[in-house]
């Protein structure tokens, strides 16, 4: 009896420690909202969280408020979804509220490259450096440059010229998207190490085309990596094609091109200043391409499908295109040179920017997540305060705040090219709920220290797509009647939404 009764009460404190752990004993204190934890410990939601967010989110909403406190696969989040507090949230000091804790985790887990200190700090630097202002410019007439490349090179024969080409939008959309912003970003193929301009074309698109595909692949494996749920064979496949990146975009690849971005160059070269090792940048160059052109691509197929489907947007985005081109002086005909679209053209396209601003309030979703450093009370617009603890997390999804409320945008669901427009044509920024302006009327991007720093470069790759699309090809839905597919719904939190289904449409050369 006397050696039995230490071993029972080890036994009897490991169950009890490994149930704390999972959350059993938890409650809900005074002045912390609702708790939600769930039927099965640790796990808590995490199932139907990963199933459908959007609904879940909903169900949870009508049940418990617009603030409330969940558990997920260990983790317990309180999701705060009243638009009129989110300047609470986003602004908060990152001594309370942290970004970068949550994104190192998600980092490694998804493309093994271990971050540093002081990544998100070169990131805002570079990215406010060359990828907007003066430098955006710079990135305008390469991205130009490679879009004409890959849209216009198999359309040199009179017959290409004269036939209807036929393909998936979505397919199409995203690899040209996707192939110029890489080539843009990561350089060309020297002309003289490959014989001449045109063959180090061909190798670009070559190159492009193969990284693309592979691209895919990992694409459609991201979502259950994410959440660390991929099947053995998934997790094989990923870790193949990780290698295949990491060589791609190696150090040593990029040395030997042309035309690198100052972006990329920067970033390369600040990192070697900090010591890092050349295995770590070159996992380091594969998260800059899937932040910089993971969602642009599919943003341009919802624009393209939406002009395609309403057609008073289509004619006034194309008149704006054309009354752009006429007045930079140019024409574009069959036998002429090239159109050579600047950033000053981009620039005075309020229409086509109201439909790529709705565009994204309809199909891009991310859900934004802190790490909650110390215990705090967070105050909410009317007054309310709600503790949340140490070692929680805090987030917001605005696609249901903000983007799909109808108080805030009258018929949520409805594509309206002019919804961002004031009746003068001037950019639209008055949107009101409960009688009270909402700041935050649109979060695509994510807000605050999180906010995508690339926001200007990747808007500026969807607008040159759609303008080249618009001034070159004449373009329609195979079937006109066909429905807009349905939202991938795995793919809730990633940022752009991706479609259930492809669509059918074909295209030729205008001239």
């Amino acid at each position: 009896m006397g050696l039995l009764l230490p071993i029972l009460l080890g036994f009897l404190a490991a169950l009890i420690g490994g149930l704390y752990l999972l959350g059993v004993f938890r409650q809900r204190r005074p002045g912390e909202p609702p708790l939600d934890k769930g039927l099965i410990p640790w796990l808590g939601h995490v199932l139907e969280f990963r199933r459908n967010t959007l609904k879940f989110l909903e169900r949870m909403m009508k049940k418990h408020g617009d603030v409330f406190t969940i558990q997920l696969g260990g983790f317990y989040i309180t999701f705060f979804q009243d638009p009129l507090s989110f300047g609470a949230l986003v602004k908060e000091s990152r001594e309370k509220l942290d970004f970068n804790k949550f994104a190192v985790h998600l980092v490694h887990r998804v493309f093994g490259y271990k971050a540093v200190k002081s990544d998100h700090t070169l990131l805002q630097v570079s990215s406010n450096k060359h990828l907007k202002g003066d430098g955006l410019q710079v990135m305008t007439q390469a991205m130009m440059g490679n879009l004409q490349n890959l849209m216009l090179n198999t359309m040199d024969s009179d017959v290409a010229q004269k036939t209807w080409m036929e393909d998936g939008l979505f397919m199409y959309s995203y690899n040209i998207v996707f192939r110029a912003g890489y080539l843009s970003l990561y350089g060309n193929w020297p002309h003289k190490s490959e014989g001449g301009e045109e063959k180090a074309k061909e190798k670009d698109r070559a190159e492009s085309e193969a990284l693309f595909y592979e691209f895919r692949k990992y694409d459609q494996l991201f979502p259950n990596l994410a959440y660390g749920v991929l099947t053995p064979s998934g997790r094989m496949e990923a870790e193949r094609l990780l290698g295949y990146f990491w060589n791609t975009l190696s150090v040593q690849k990029l040395r030997i091109k042309d035309n690198i971005s100052r972006w990329v160059w920067d970033m390369q070269q600040a990192k070697e200043g900090v010591g890092e090792s050349e295995t770590m940048i070159d996992r380091y160059m594969f998260v800059l391409l899937w932040a910089s052109q993971g969602n642009t691509g599919p943003s341009a197929f919802w624009l393209l499908l939406f002009l395609m489907k309403h057609p008073e947007a289509m004619a006034a985005v194309k008149e704006e295109v054309d009354k752009v081109v006429r007045e930079s002086g140019q024409e574009v005909k069959r036998g002429g040179p090239l159109l050579d679209l600047t950033h000053e053209m981009l620039m005075k396209t309020p229409v086509l920017d109201s439909a790529v601003e709705e565009t994204l309030r309809l199909t891009a979703a991310p859900l934004l997540t802190r790490a909650v450093i110390e215990d705090m009370t967070i105050k909410m617009a009317d007054g309310r305060e709600y503790s949340v603890r140490k070692g929680d997390r805090v987030a917001l999804f605005p696609y249901i705040s903000v983007h799909i409320d109808p108080e805030i945008h009258p018929e949520p669901q409805s594509f309206k090219y002019n919804r961002f427009l004031n009746p003068d044509g001037s950019k639209k920024n008055d949107f009101y709920k409960a009688g009270k302006k909402v700041k935050f009327y649109n979060m695509p991007w994510g807000a605050g220290v999180s906010m995508c720093p690339g926001r200007f470069f990747a808007t500026n790759e969807l607008k040159q797509f759609v303008f080249l699309m618009l001034v070159y090809f004449e373009f329609e839905l195979k079937d006109p009647d066909v429905e807009i597919p349905e939202i991938d719904f795995r793919r809730w939190g990633f940022g752009s939404m991706q479609p259930q289904n492809d669509v059918q449409f074909r295209y030729r050369l205008r001239y």
